[in-house]
């Protein structure tokens, strides 16, 4: 598959995951319609008034993946829509919880669901979006797929959805610590972000009906594609560039999230005393600078960028190992050598 196919691919299928997202929300009494407007404000398809009114949204990536890893391994995608409904679903759960915890008042460039509605609502309606993603689930079976694949899939997306509040559990916990090991912060991203996607994969091969083996390898493949994809983040909240990624450089410093490229400099022998002297009080712009030296003098950019080419090596391995010859020019090679290469 070419480019150009590739994106005839999510360009065909795209809008069934929208439709089908939608058609699993539903339309609702009058009494709780403002519920579920809230949801379609968060994903992008009405304003705040709920008037339907297209807005930045997300990618889309994992259920895409979802129905690519389908595709690829002799599945019909459109039997893989309402896992892939439920995927994007969850996955956006997350965020509307995550904007919650974290305090984040702006995504997409507008204001949050609890910025606009309060914590309550916020938190209810990221309450009903997670019940909307086991909803969509069901429905597997009115596409064909039988009871004993349903309930396998459904059991991978319930330990996914154990996993991610583990991963969310630990990123909060490490917010009171001075500095955590590499170690610790890679089982955290493992399951706050690894884990989706490597499941938006192996739940897309089971609906295909692959092998066991091929399953367990397209898990390994997106988790390590999820690793490489969180990395890549942290390499560009800190080094992106401010006129793509629309954040000044530096902003994870200033921000002082625990990133990976900062926890290595936080852990490094030579520097890492100065460096947890700088994180010991707010960092501001004026302090930018001498921090970014420090990052400099701790290799830290070529650390972060050899961790992201491991991950990316594992799962080009992997993918190779459920894929045979055919992952060479396979559509998922093409989605992951892009994500690698991304500049936001």
């Amino acid at each position: 598959m070419s480019n150009g196919e590739l994106s005839g691919f999510i360009g065909r299928w795209l809008p069934q995951i929208e439709a089908e997202m939608n058609n699993v929300i539903g339309s609702r009494d009058n009494s709780v319609a403002a519920h579920y407007g809230m949801m379609r404000y968060h994903l992008g398809w009405a304003d705040e008034h709920f008037h339907l009114r297209p807005a930045p949204s997300g990618k889309r990536l994992r259920p895409i993946l979802c129905l690519l890893s389908c595709a690829e391994l002799g599945g019909d995608p459109s039997q893989a829509l309402p896992a892939a409904a439920a995927i994007e679903l969850l996955h956006n759960f997350s965020l509307i919880h995550d904007d919650i915890e974290d305090g984040d008042e702006m995504r997409h460039h507008r204001p949050t669901v609890w910025k606009v509605w309060g914590m309550p609502l916020g938190i209810n309606v990221g309450d009903g979006m997670f019940t909307l993603a086991f909803d969509a689930i069901q429905r597997l079976t009115q596409r064909g797929i039988n009871s004993k694949a349903t309930l396998a899939v459904l059991a991978h997306f319930t330990q996914t959805c154990l996993t991610l509040t583990e991963g969310q559990f630990l990123d909060i916990s490490f917010e009171d610590r001075p500095v955590i090991s590499i170690d610790e912060y890679m089982h955290m991203i493992q399951g706050k972000t690894a884990a989706l996607i490597g499941a938006s994969v192996a739940i897309g091969a089971r609906i295909a009906g692959a092998t066991s083996a091929q399953e367990t390898d397209m898990l390994q493949f997106g988790q390590a594609m999820g690793l490489a994809f969180q990395i890549q983040d942290d390499i560009l909240g800190i080094w992106g560039d401010p006129a793509i990624t629309g954040k000044p450089v530096g902003s994870d410093i200033l921000s002082r999230k625990k990133s990976l490229p900062l926890l290595h400099a936080l852990n490094h022998p030579q520097i890492g005393d100065q460096m947890q002297g700088a994180f010991a009080l707010p960092v501001d712009e004026s302090q930018l600078e001498s921090v970014m030296k420090l990052l400099e003098q701790a290799e830290t950019r070529r650390f972060a960028e050899q961790q992201m080419a491991n991950q990316h090596e594992l799962a080009l391995a992997a993918l190779e190992a459920a894929l045979g010859p055919r992952a060479a020019s396979s559509p998922l090679l093409m989605l992951a050598e892009g994500l690698l290469h991304r500049t936001n």
